[in-house]
Order: C-alpha cells, then structure tokens, then sequence
C-alpha cells in the first residue's frame, strides 16, 4: 500500500511514510474485511461511515506540513485509523467524532495500540475543539458544502486547514492556509470523495446515498 502510494505522488514525507508503514490499518476495519485494508478504497465502519481511503489519509496528512511539535486537530475520528497515523507525527492529537459508538471504537484501538497524546471527543466537528486552540494543523475527514467558519478561527497563525469542500458526491480537497497578517490562502489539492460532514456548519443530514470516502 505505502509502495502505491509514494509511486503515486502522495507521500514524500519520510516521517509520514514510516507512519503508514508501522499502523496496523487492518485492526480498525470490521475483522471480515481486514484482508481488504490494505487495498486504496474506502471501506465500511457502521453507522454509515467508512474508513477514509488510504491515498486520500495520505494526501491530507501530507499536505497538512506537520512537526514533531504541531498540535492537530481531526474533524471526523471515524474508528481512529487516520488519528493514529497523525500521532506519529505530531506532539498532540484532538480527534471528534459525532458518532459514540465509532468514538468507543476509537478510543479502545487507540489505547490497546499504546496511542498517548491522541484525545477523542463525542461532538459535532464542524465547530471545531475550541478549548486546545490554535492548532497548527486542522484536518477534515469528512466533505462540508462550504469552508466551516469556526475551523478557520482555530488555526494558528501559520496554520493550515485541509477540507473537502463541494456536493456530497464528489468535492475538492483544499489547503487553507492563515497568513500572519490574518487572511487566508486557498489552494486547490485535487478531486475527492468523502462522506458528507453533518453538522451546523455541514450538513443538515447525511443523505441517504452518499460516496465513501
């Protein structure tokens, strides 16, 4: 998987491909699809949710530029795989999830695999995890109509925000990038497909069809 993914382009950072080589993503899909982890597609967690495609963790972990000192925050846990890949590479990791049971799930992976600076919290992600702000990396993994307002107010100065932004059958993955005079860069990282983000500042509801992501 890791070999595709640097042939592909996604990863180069060395840190980030030592990550994705040592996290076991077998162990945060359902048991009967662990023999289809390693494969870049998304897969099914329950609840309507799906673990991110593999290229697109990358892609976004890429992007995001972290240190071994950044502090991050993840919209969307999921089971914990993309969580677990960001606490090799950063010093502290905030993780929401909307949905308790895949949170639970989190939590228990996290901790059974000795993941210490990774905090999971049951919350609507679209308003961000103001009480550790600023962070200097904010991820979404999952797809908003628009750029959600209170994500950008929580990065730091030099902080960036990777979100898929668009419909909830295809988006565009976007970097925005908070200046120290206080605006915002945005640049375009290519199409995506993840599933809609629901919440105040998502999504009303996820539809009942919607792309995996």
């Amino acid at each position: 998987m890791v070999a595709r993914l640097i042939e592909a382009g996604f990863v180069r950072d060395p840190r980030l491909v030592e990550a994705l080589t040592v996290v076991p993503r077998h162990l945060f899909v359902p048991h009967a699809l662990a023999g289809e982890a390693y494969g870049d597609h998304a897969l099914p967690v329950g609840h309507g949710q799906t673990i991110t495609q593999a290229a697109n963790v990358a892609r976004a972990v890429e992007l995001a530029g972290l240190k071994p000192g950044s502090r991050v925050l993840e919209v969307g846990t999921g089971t914990g795989y993309q969580a677990a890949v960001l606490a090799r590479l950063a010093q502290s990791v905030f993780s929401l999830e909307r949905v308790p049971e895949l949170a639970a799930s989190a939590i228990r992976l996290l901790s059974a695999l000795g993941v210490k600076n990774v905090a999971v919290k049951v919350f609507d992600g679209s308003y961000g995890w103001r009480e550790h702000a600023p962070y200097d990396a904010i991820l979404v993994a999952a797809a908003a109509p628009e750029v959600p307002s209170p994500l950008v107010s929580q990065l730091k100065a030099t902080g960036r925000l990777i979100v898929p932004v668009g419909t909830p059958a295809r988006q565009r993955l976007l970097v925005i990038r908070r200046l120290p005079s206080g605006r915002t860069r945005t640049e375009d990282a290519g199409e995506v497909a993840y599933v809609p983000l629901v919440g105040r500042y998502g999504w009303d509801k996820s539809p009942a069809e919607g792309p995996r992501r």
